[in-house]
Parts: C-alpha cells; sequence; structure tokens
C-alpha cells in the first residue's frame, strides 16, 4: 500500500513541477502601467506580471461599497484620491456610465482566470449584484447607483454614451458562460438572472422608442424612470430624438435579438430605421478650421458627395438638428451656441449609415423566413 501511495505522490510533484515551470517568474520591476493600456493587454505572461496585479489590486482596494466602480480613473497610474475618499464617504459614485464597472468586470474576470487569487472573484461577484441590484423593475438602468439625489438627471433610464447597452451586453456575455467567465465557476441562478435582467432591458428599450403619430420613431439619451418619456439629462441636452450613436447601438441589440419574426421587433426596428433615412443630413460636413481668435473651431458647410450624417439631437416638436449650449437654449446651427460646447460635444455622427444598409439584408432574412414556412 505504502508503494503505491510513494508512487501516486511521485506523480502529484512530478506535475506540479510542469505546471509550475510553466508559469513565469515575474523579476522585472513592476514599471506602473495606465489603465487605458492594461485594458488592451492580450497575453497570459502579462496578466501573471507585477504590472497586471498592480492594476487588478488597485480595481479590488478601489472598490465602493455598493459593489460598482467610480468613472473617469486610472488604476494603473492612480486614481483621484481625493474624489475616491468623497465617493467611500458619501458612498455615492458607483456607475455605469462611461464604460465603468462593466470594464472594471471584464479585467477581473480575466485576472481571476489567469491567476486564480480569490480576492478577485470577490470583487468580481460584489460587481454583479451592484449591476444587477441596479436596475430598474421595469428593466432599465440608471447612470449611477445609489442615486445623486431625488430628482437628478442620473436617476433617469440612460442610454446616454451607451451606458445600458453596454451593460446589456456585458451581462448577456456572462450569461453564456465562456472564457473567461467558466472559470469563475459562476452559480447556475447568477447565470439565469443575467440573461434574464438582459431580456427585461430589450423589454424596456421598446417601451422607452419615442412614438410619434402612431409610429415608432428612435430614441432619447435618457428616459424618465417611471413614464419611459424622454428626458432631459446636462443644460445641453434637452429631451430630444437621437441620431447618433445611442439609436445604432440600441438597433444593434434588436438586430441581434433570436426571435426576429417578432412584430413588435419588427415594428421597432423599421420605425427607427425609416426615422432615421428621413432625417439623414446630406451633402454636408464638418469643417474643422481655425478662428478670427486664433483658435481651432468646427462649422458645418456644404460638400456634394459627403457621407449621410446625422445630428446628435433632434427637436421633439420640429424634428429639425437642435443644438444647446450650458445656457439650456435650444439652436439650429451649431455655430450658435457657445465656442466651449460647440468645440467641445459630439454634435455628429455617422453610426446609422452601416445600420440602414444592413437592413435591407435583415429585410430579405425576414421575407425569406416567411417563404420556407409556407
Amino acid at each position: 500500500m505504502k508503494k503505491y501511495l510513494f508512487a501516486l505522490l511521485g506523480i502529484l510533484l512530478m506535475q506540479w513541477n510542469v505546471l509550475y515551470a510553466q508559469v513565469p517568474v515575474d523579476t522585472t520591476k513592476a514599471e506602473p502601467m495606465s489603465w487605458y493600456q492594461a485594458m488592451r493587454q492580450t497575453k497570459y505572461e502579462w496578466y501573471v506580471s507585477k504590472q497586471a496585479r498592480n492594476v487588478g489590486d488597485s480595481i479590488v482596494k478601489y472598490q465602493l461599497p455598493s459593489g460598482g466602480w467610480a468613472k473617469n480613473q486610472d488604476w494603473g497610474l492612480g486614481p483621484d484620491t481625493v474624489y475616491m475618499q468623497d465617493c467611500f464617504r458619501t458612498g455615492i459614485g458607483s456607475t455605469i456610465d462611461n464604460g465603468a464597472t462593466c470594464q472594471e468586470l471584464r479585467f477581473l474576470a480575466k485576472m481571476y482566470y489567469y491567476t486564480n487569487l480569490i480576492d478577485y472573484r470577490i470583487a468580481f461577484l460584489n460587481g454583479m449584484e451592484f449591476l444587477l441590484k441596479m436596475q430598474y423593475e421595469n428593466g432599465g438602468w440608471p447612470q449611477y447607483y445609489p442615486s445623486r439625489g431625488e430628482g437628478h438627471y442620473s436617476n433617469h433610464i440612460t442610454f446616454n454614451d451607451n451606458a445600458m447597452v453596454n451593460v446589456m451586453n456585458f451581462l448577456l456575455e456572462v450569461s453564456k458562460n465562456g472564457e473567461p467567465y467558466d472559470m469563475l465557476w459562476l452559480p447556475k441562478d447568477l447565470l439565469e438572472r443575467c440573461k434574464n435582467a438582459y431580456d427585461k432591458g430589450v423589454e424596456c428599450i421598446l417601451k422607452c422608442q419615442i412614438i410619434v403619430d402612431g409610429q415608432p420613431t428612435v430614441w432619447c439619451q435618457q428616459h424618465d424612470e417611471v413614464t419611459f418619456k424622454p428626458a432631459g439629462g446636462r443644460a445641453y441636452e434637452l429631451p430630444s430624438f437621437c441620431g447618433t450613436s445611442e439609436t445604432a447601438n440600441i438597433l444593434q441589440v434588436l438586430y441581434a435579438q433570436p426571435n426576429q419574426r417578432d412584430e413588435r421587433l419588427i415594428m421597432a426596428i423599421d420605425g427607427a430605421i425609416r426615422w432615421l433615412e428621413n432625417h439623414k443630413i446630406e451633402g454636408k460636413a464638418i469643417e474643422h478650421y481655425t478662428n478670427k481668435e486664433g483658435k481651432p473651431d468646427i462649422r458645418l458647410v456644404d460638400r456634394p458627395g459627403a457621407p449621410d450624417m446625422w445630428a446628435r439631437f433632434y427637436d421633439l416638436i420640429s424634428g429639425e438638428p437642435m443644438f444647446c449650449g450650458r445656457d439650456g437654449v435650444p439652436h439650429k446651427k451649431v455655430e450658435e451656441i457657445e465656442y466651449e460646447r460647440r468645440t467641445g460635444y459630439s454634435w455628429f455622427g455617422t453610426e446609422p449609415a452601416e445600420l440602414i444598409k444592413y437592413h435591407s439584408q435583415w429585410e430579405a432574412y425576414i421575407l425569406d423566413s416567411y417563404k420556407i414556412e409556407e
């Protein structure tokens, strides 16, 4: 019996030596790496390095009590410690704005996948609970949780900068339990909750779509969390039709739904594409120039043959492009608002162009599916 035990022990020791030999020993100095650079690393050797540990440990250290993270912080070079102290003191600051929380969770999943260090798994699970807990019963997500105060615009269902769509796509990704999430040994009920939250998000998207004269159109950057009506954000983000990335990314979610013959889905997609086609800006381009004060500036100019583009905001009454400064007063031309907002915000985009091209293929697919059934 002892002979067999010693033989088994020898085999285990050999396997351990082989495994250990495959893990590189990082003897290099851990030079600081920015969060932007860290998010783009792909190699195994990096994820077991001191650099990676420094970033991962910083993310764990600054995870807020709610389970989420603050936005625009550099976990590699060091966050704004004064702001972070304030977040910990008030309990407010966890957000999904500008990719926050989803980015950190993706990184932690990779860190645990490569290192098997339990702190990363615990932080990941806490972050998942944050995302699921902050979802409204109606399926929408606010920008911040806990709330920044009653009546604050961040309480609205937030499509701005693709906040809600980013969360939905992340939860769907996790629910499929592929690499690297499979190595986290996530509970089955958590995977189911992720998928259910995603499905509720799709339902919320359909409820938020702006209806005009009985016809579905596009979406606003924010929608009231109770009535689903278009809602304002910052002073220069008035309730409006949104013609650029927010609507384009919502449409990508709808195009990806498995039941493409659902009548509500078809009407929602068709209505949005029809609205975008009717509101494209043709023969115009954004010109970058130096103004009389010697500053870099922008203006809209005639340019026949230029690619179609769309305004970020359109007036809810007239349907015309709308531009607004920090005074909250809407204008019909981007040149009419103050310099700081004119040059410091994305007022135009071309994102819908590819979706309009794709739409004809999608329509053909739907028609073919009906023919096959007949």
